[in-house]
């Protein structure tokens, strides 16, 4: 195992071993009286140039949900059913650094259930198998492609694609996934603010990179027009983004971040994103929460402590329930809306 990913073991450990730590989660933490039940397959989204794009589509049915496993995960499902009816908004869900397509499982389960397709895609080259471009110019630029895929695919070749409302798509990304969210709706981060910002902070981020102060090269960064509202937590190398970064930003933002986060600090990151956001921009903190109470909560944190653990008194079953309700509410008013 190299520097990068011994830094970053905790979070890999968080989809690493997915029995012990979602098997009984997901029910908990969607609505109690949710509209549809949950429908899910697997799909392989054509990524030309490079290899497919693993992911994972959710989308309401009425069909009966049963007891159901997704790779090692128990959850409660209707895998292969028909999909409600026509003309449903679609979410795309990025996550974070080393992860994969189940770690917001209890997030794309509620947005099923509330009526929202919603599409997880396992970022090649950044999940729990294959970290090959972390840290690499390709990083975000591959990313925030993976995204473009995903609703190309969505809205083209996709079997339920008539069921897509083309006008109503979302994004909600969490800390590499926020970074990939933004430049979707049209950020732009400068990597030559890279190395002065780690030589004066060091924060986690910099450790990701093989020598902050090697030459920069900018990517030809994917953008979206497609996606019409954007919700993000903890947006991990918010520090990036310079004044006129996300002047080209349009889509409605929703901003969360944890007052305890100890992996994206505040300050350099959601706040210098904060204010480079349009004032209407809803911004949500929340008191106790580290970087890690974004992910689907465990039912057994001392199974894995490492991602599992919360500040004393932060309960991230509760925290899952409030923060799935705001997104649902969130992109309702901001996509079924329109």
């Amino acid at each position: 195992m190299d520097k990068r990913n011994k830094l970053f073991a905790p979070l890999l450990l968080a989809v690493a071993a997915p029995a012990l730590i979602f098997a009984v989660m997901p029910s908990a933490a969607v609505a109690a009286d949710p509209d549809y039940r949950v429908g899910f397959e697997h799909a392989a989204i054509p990524d030309p140039g490079h290899a497919p794009i693993s992911a994972i589509i959710w989308y309401p049915t009425t069909a009966e949900a049963r007891d159901a496993q997704l790779g090692p995960v128990a959850i409660k499902a209707a895998p292969g059913a028909p999909i409600a009816k026509p003309g449903l908004p679609m979410i795309v869900i990025s996550h974070g650094t080393g992860a994969a397509a189940i770690s917001h499982i209890d997030t794309a389960m509620a947005l099923a259930e509330a009526g929202f397709i919603v599409v997880t895609p396992t970022h090649s080259g950044d999940n729990f198998q294959d970290e090959s471009n972390v840290g690499k110019p390709a990083w975000f630029a591959d990313r925030s492609r993976h995204v473009v895929r995903a609703v190309d695919f969505m809205t083209g070749d996709w079997r339920g694609a008539s069921s897509v409302d083309k006008s109503k798509i979302g994004i909600f990304g969490f800390s590499a996934g926020a970074m990939t969210a933004l430049i979707a709706i049209g950020g732009e981060p400068d990597p030559g603010r890279l190395a002065p910002h780690c030589a004066k902070q060091p924060e986690f981020a910099c450790r990701l990179f093989p020598a902050s102060d090697a030459a920069v090269e900018t990517p030809s960064w994917s953008h979206d027009p497609r996606i019409a509202a954007a919700a993000i937590a903890a947006p991990g190398l918010g520090f990036l983004f310079g004044p006129d970064s996300l002047a080209n930003v349009k889509a409605p933002v929703q901003l969360w971040a944890g007052s305890d986060d100890e992996i994206v600090p505040y300050a350099s990151n959601t706040a210098n994103v904060r204010a480079l956001l349009p004032k209407s921009t809803e911004y949500r903190q929340v008191p106790g929460a580290g970087h890690l109470s974004f992910l689907a909560p465990c039912p057994d944190p001392s199974v894995m402590p490492a991602i599992c653990t919360d500040k004393p008194g932060f309960n991230r079953m509760a925290f899952h329930t409030e923060l799935n309700a705001a997104l649902v509410s969130f992109f309702r008013k901001q996509l079924t809306a329109r």
